[in-house]
């Protein structure tokens, strides 16, 4: 029997100390958005597991049968994993990763040390995707897919040989826009609700999810027991890949370190 998981996309899990990263990443993405991460986190002596939201890194049908509620049971699937290894957790996403790491640190309430929010959107863009979830769906009865972009694929990567072993569905299925929409809807209900330390992340060139977004998500964590945004340059959407990769890895790393050190007080 043929596998279902794409090649190079499959979970991960590198065992380390007493501290755990759950590592979630992008709407159509895979683990390996995230594989660079944890094995930089893993070397740094954390144990870090990288998970695989249902419906993704299989076929874009798998996707398109996909709920919401199906990606934050998946993420409570590695964190409830995660949990039998280590002391405390922190939730690292990219993209949809990050809403979804916002919105499932108010569930999992202390058991949270913390949370790395990447490249995370407030919104979507304006287009059918910002329509009401309802219009969405009814659309993609008529729509199943729609293209990503208007531009060539890669472009907006400045390292372009991470980009050729990038692997994502090539377009967005309209189904799956509609419960990203309310996941969304969901996360923003949350962001009040957050008390543990937050990091933003964002590419200023990011032209996938605005820079936009990260101030409204950090104007939303109203409660938040300390957050901090760091803005980055040279580099796309997917900056756990792209040519700033190694400023993201390490300014995570500082982060986990600096709420780490509140335990230990």
């Amino acid at each position: 029997m043929k596998a279902q998981i794409i090649p190079t996309t499959e979970p991960f899990f590198f065992p380390g100390g007493r501290t755990g990263v759950l590592l979630i990443h992008g709407f159509t993405g895979t683990p390996k958005e995230m594989r660079w991460m944890g094995e930089y986190l893993n070397q740094q002596g954390l144990t870090c597991l990288g998970i695989r939201l249902h419906g993704h890194a299989t076929y874009i049908e798998d996707m398109r049968r996909s709920r919401w509620t199906d990606w934050t049971a998946s993420v409570e699937d590695g964190f409830n994993l995660l949990s039998g290894s280590v002391d405390r957790i922190f939730l690292v996403g990219l993209s949809m990763g990050g809403v979804l790491s916002l919105l499932m640190s108010t569930q999992f309430a202390e058991r949270v040390a913390g949370v790395v929010a990447i490249s995370t959107p407030y919104s979507l863009p304006r287009d059918p995707r910002n329509y009401p979830v309802w219009f969405i769906k009814l659309y993609g009865r008529i729509v199943r897919f729609v293209p990503k972009s208007g531009a060539e694929p890669g472009a907006s990567w400045v390292d372009k040989e991470a980009f050729a072993s990038h692997v994502s569905y090539l377009r967005n299925p309209m189904s799956s826009v509609a419960e990203m929409k309310a996941l969304i809807h969901e996360m923003r209900k949350a962001l009040p609700e957050i008390r543990k330390p937050v990091l933003l992340i964002h590419s200023k060139d990011d032209t996938t999810v605005l820079p936009e977004n990260m101030e409204k998500i950090y104007a939303g964590l109203v409660n938040a027991s300390d957050k901090t945004k760091l803005y980055v340059t040279g580099s796309g959407h997917v900056v756990t890949r792209d040519a700033v990769r190694q400023q993201v890895f390490e300014a995570a790393l500082n982060f986990i370190h600096r709420v780490e050190s509140q335990f230990e007080s």
